[in-house]
């Protein structure tokens, strides 16, 4: 959007009065350095749409000069809302109220600190203005105080609770809402929690930063429901907007033990974990053991965390617990955190032990937590003492999220397709018949650079009278695969530890085409191992639509979720307000490149056998493509060589939109070795062609018979440190890389470089 100018509001700055014209023109260059274009907009809008209103000019004053701190403080888009909000109450209360809250919009935006909070309090002024409107003058004026000392929650009582007991009393109405009245005072000190976030949310911030060296985005959310849990969205940390001390445990330390959890979930969790086919109840259960293994991994890292954490577990309750179940899962949960302490229930102990002599070997492996999960559920089912959900999910651990970022679900999405090149920067490449060939080609001598490249569809001859078995054509002549633009890239110089930038240059190419009957006939020769192979994988695939709960803005009503809130209700509690559930398609999530080593050495006849190394190569990707083909993966067949940094020249035999098809066969049937192995940058561009998938998890399978080597390279560390680096990088983005080695001496460099 092109930048907004105050001349394109001309004819509304010719209505306004002077005043508002010298204040808009002092205020609009700090607006403008807040808000974007779009949010200009709005700004200036909303401006127009107040002194439309007709309720004077210092209502469209305040606004303009208070607008700009709300938006720094909760972004731009809460501007459309507060408009709304003023429009909703002008029928309701005169102009020097709505006055009055634009005033004190600052205030509430820096005390509640989140713009989903400030919708909610303009929200209850709206409530407010038509139950209780003569309360609303004094309660603005006194916005400050409350807010200091109550939640938006606390706040939304605090106020109705005057609403309602002096609805007919207008004057004990406003003495309420002025904090003149005992009632206002007790009221006050009944909703007044013990710590508000936005109060030691700095202290967070550098609580996290001091542990692991990285910021993260905390948000407060209303607490007030009945089993509120914190969460984790879009990578923000969505705690309570306040909390109480816990049996002498002070507030700020819960806080503390709670964004510590949710943030090892975050640095500790590298990819989600599969939901296929299991039930709440299991799923419940896996987050168990998911929570333990982070928590492993930080109090490995930061011991202290096991002293805080294990302080909340040890809390006392009085209130009695709904189902025997639940003691032991607290106690449980103890006893996975901390080995030294023991259990009455041998068989507990017995998971418990064997969770912490296999916790080292599986600390990075989610994976793991899944397999214990379900082996827990099914402990606790052969005994019959799995609880409904609602009760599992009460458990007292109030430290702990509730577990959705584990979770991978995916939108069912028909309109997915396939990346758009316009047609004027595409190199066009025809088939044509020979007479086409001999007569219509305009320059015989194009480079590569030509907008269109024909082939001849037959078998041209040179001389068409020329029967011979060994004749040329014009392709085989002339003809040549064509070769990319440059991809330049960086190399990591471990001397003086930075990047050479675009030190590498990477080309694809395209090998000749073998015989597409070579691969069929490896398929044949080893028809068992592919059909073992497929046999394996196809253990793993998911299908079916699976349901996602506890959502907020879902497709459906979940009943129970609906009917656990109705008696919430009755009960006098603050209902749940996730009812509803979103059905969403559950597929593989996997991309996968296969990326070959097609170095001269490849060349070279494994020990004593008759085949090379180039051979088992193609053999290996042919059996592994063949069964990923099978179930339905994308995946990549791609090899590398290069002849120097100025050249490494990359191969695409299959790609990703591409069949495993005669095609793509016999680019793999006529590949060939040579040159020399620039691993990094050959992982850096397969890397590249991975990150444009849609899929979560991205894995890089390069199969090698050495270590890193080029021509213009004598140190041989500096490969090698620049192929580690390049793993790295590609770990940073989400894309895993292993490494399969034929090198009898890999041990020496492989694991230093792979892990």
């Amino acid at each position: 959007m092109s930048s907004i100018k105050l001349e394109d509001y001309s004819e509304f700055l010719e209505q306004a009065v002077p005043e508002v014209k010298d204040v808009l023109d002092s205020t609009f260059h700090d607006a403008a350095r807040i808000m974007s274009p779009a949010g200009l907009s709005d700004y200036l809008d909303g401006a127009k749409a107040l002194s439309n209103l007709g309720r004077g000019h210092d209502l469209v004053i305040t606004y303009i000069q208070e607008m700009p701190l709300v938006a720094k403080e909760c972004g731009e888009d809460i501007i459309p809302d507060c408009i709304s909000a003023a429009m909703k109450v002008s029928s309701m209360t005169s102009g020097e109220v709505i006055t009055l809250l634009f005033s004190s919009l600052p205030t509430v935006s820096r005390h509640l600190g989140d713009a989903q909070l400030v919708r909610g309090y303009l929200t209850l002024i709206h409530q407010l203005a038509s139950t209780a409107a003569r309360g609303l003058r004094p309660m603005l004026t006194h916005i400050d105080e409350l807010l200091s000392k109550l939640t938006l929650s606390g706040l939304r009582r605090w106020a109705n609770f005057g609403a309602q007991a002096y609805r007919r009393d207008f004057n004990n109405l406003t003495s309420y809402f002025n904090l003149e009245s005992a009632d206002s005072r007790a009221m006050l000190e009944k909703e007044r929690r013990g710590v508000l976030f936005v109060k030691i949310q700095r202290k967070l911030n550098f609580y996290l930063r001091a542990l692991w060296g990285r910021d993260f985005f905390l948000r407060p959310t209303g607490a007030d429901y009945t089993d509120f849990r914190p969460y984790i969205e879009d990578r923000i940390l969505y705690v309570p907007d306040a909390l109480d001390d816990i049996a002498g445990i002070a507030g700020l330390e819960v806080y503390r033990a709670t964004v510590a959890h949710m943030a090892s979930h975050m640095v500790y969790s590298r990819s989600s974990v599969s939901a296929e086919q299991l039930s709440p109840a299991q799923m419940f259960f896996v987050g168990l053991l998911e929570d333990a293994r982070v928590e492993y991994k930080a109090v490995s890292s930061f011991p202290g965390l096991k002293k805080l954490w294990k302080s909340l577990m040890l809390v006392e309750y009085d209130a009695p617990v709904e189902h025997e179940t639940v003691p032991v899962l607290e106690k449980l949960a103890l006893q996975l955190l901390d080995s030294s302490v023991k259990g009455d229930d041998e068989q507990l102990n017995r998971f418990v032990e064997k969770f912490h002599a296999e916790i080292e070997a599986n600390q990075d492996d989610n994976h793991a937590s899944w397999l214990m999960g379900i082996e827990l559920y099914n402990l606790f089912a052969g005994r019959k003492a799995v609880p409904s959900l609602r009760i599992l999910e009460r458990y007292r651990i109030p430290y702990r999220d509730d577990n959705r970022i584990i979770w991978h679900f995916e939108d069912v999405n028909w309109d997915a397709g396939f990346e758009y090149i316009p047609a004027s920067q595409r190199q066009v490449r025809r088939q044509v018949s020979p007479l086409m060939m001999a007569h219509e080609v305009d320059c015989e001598l194009a480079g590569d650079d030509a907008q269109e490249i024909w082939t001849c569809s037959d078998l041209m001859r040179f001389y068409e009278d020329d029967l011979t078995d060994n004749a040329h054509s014009f392709n085989e002549a002339w003809g040549k695969e064509p070769v990319s633009d440059p991809y330049h890239y960086q190399e990591w110089d471990y001397q003086i530890q930075l990047h050479r930038p675009d030190w590498v240059t990477v080309y694809e190419r395209r090998m000749p085409k073998g015989d597409p009957q070579d691969i069929d006939n490896i398929l044949t020769e080893y028809k068992p191992i592919a059909h073992r192979i497929r046999q394996i994988i196809d253990l793993l695939t998911p299908a079916g639509v699976q349901r996602q709960r506890g959502m907020e803005d879902g497709d459906e009503i979940d009943i129970n979720a609906a009917v656990d809130a109705m008696i919430a209700l009755r009960m006098g509690e603050q209902p749940n307000p996730r009812i509803t559930m979103r059905n969403v398609l559950k597929t593989r999530d996997l991309a996968v490149v296969v990326l070959l080593d097609l170095s001269e050495s490849t060349n070279e006849q494994v020990g004593d056998s008759d085949k090379t190394i180039l051979q088992l190569t193609r053999e290996a990707a042919t059996l592994v493509a063949t069964a990923i083909n099978g179930i339905g993966d994308p995946f990549a067949l791609h090899g590398f060589a290069s002849d120097g940094r100025h050249d490494v020249q990359y191969y695409r035999f299959k790609d990703f939109n591409q069949h495993f098809d005669d095609e793509a066969k016999a680019r793999l049937a006529g590949m060939k070795g040579g040159l020399s192995t620039r691993m990094g940058s050959a992982l850096r561009h397969a890397g590249q062609h991975l990150l444009k998938q849609q899929e979560r998890r991205k894995l890089i399978l390069l199969v090698t018979d050495g270590e890193p080597a080029d021509i213009d390279e004598a140190d041989p560390q500096h490969l090698r440190h620049d192929t580690k680096k390049a793993v790295e990088e590609l770990y940073s983005t989400g894309v895993l890389t292993y490494c399969l080695t034929l090198d009898p001496h890999a041990d020496n460099y492989v694991k230093r470089i792979f892990g």
